[in-house]
């Protein structure tokens, strides 16, 4: 199998870290990305390393600012070499409801969830084109195609998302580069099991499969979607919530 390098951001993260995982074990060299307001750095490569991998590479930088991206994907290649895959993880919440939503919560969020697609692929998406390869795969949200109240700027930033690969899909088909969204559910990471136990039991009784979904599980979907296999898909969203919604 051809090694190939793969970019995450939010890469630090309960979900990041499991795509981080899964690209790993699929051969492909990772580098991770994250804010540098993240202080955990040093830890989490410790325990990455504990884990067995041990060749991450790390970028800081914020992915709502173009310059920070610039820099990232610069240090990224100049550390691992031309970026072949693309996994927009990164995002924040600042939930409330629209009544009582302030304009720096709405922004926060489209500028970390939405207007970072733009900053981050904007650095990739041409290199690939040109060398004939690429895939990007960006991470939505069961609440981007079904809504949910007290999220009006999260379910916009994230639909957002897949109307953004859809229309970038058609624009790079023709030339190997792939573009896929993953729409996760409810993700059994460390920051959702320390949920109160009753407020937790509480969203799993929403689920038809009542259980939360593993963060492997979304991190084995993006595996696949960066791999060979998949290359006659592109313009697709793979919802991944268990039942709780079918598009």
């Amino acid at each position: 199998m051809t090694q190939r390098v793969a970019l995450v951001t939010g890469a630090m993260g309960g979900l990041g870290t499991a795509i981080c995982q899964e690209l790993a074990k699929a051969g492909h060299k990772v580098v991770a990305s994250y804010h540098p307001q993240f202080d955990n750095k040093d830890a989490w490569l410790q325990e990455m390393a504990e884990a067995g991998f041990k060749d991450f590479v790390c970028v800081a930088g914020d992915v709502s600012s173009l310059e920070d991206c610039e820099k990232m994907v610069t240090e990224a290649e100049a550390a691992a070499g031309p970026v072949d895959i693309l996994i927009n993880n990164a995002g924040i919440t600042r939930d409330k409801m629209f009544a009582k939503m302030e304009k720096d919560g709405w922004d926060a969020v489209i500028s970390t969830n939405l207007t970072s697609l733009f900053n981050m692929t904007k650095q990739v998406s041409a290199k690939m084109a040109a060398r004939g390869w690429g895939r990007i795969i960006n991470i939505s949200s069961v609440n981007g195609v079904k809504g949910q109240a007290g999220q009006t700027n999260y379910s916009a930033a994230k639909a957002g998302v897949i109307g953004f690969s859809k229309a970038l899909a058609a624009e790079l088909a023709a030339k190997g580069v792939t573009v896929n969204v993953i729409c996760p559910g409810y993700v059994a990471t460390k920051m959702v099991m320390a949920i109160k136990p009753e407020v937790l039991q509480s969203i799993i009784d929403t689920v038809p499969m009542k259980r939360l979904a593993k963060p492997e599980e979304i991190g084995g979907a993006c595996a696949y979607l960066a791999s060979d296999i998949a290359g006659f898909m592109t313009g697709a969203t793979m919802n991944i919530n268990g039942g709780l919604y079918y598009q």
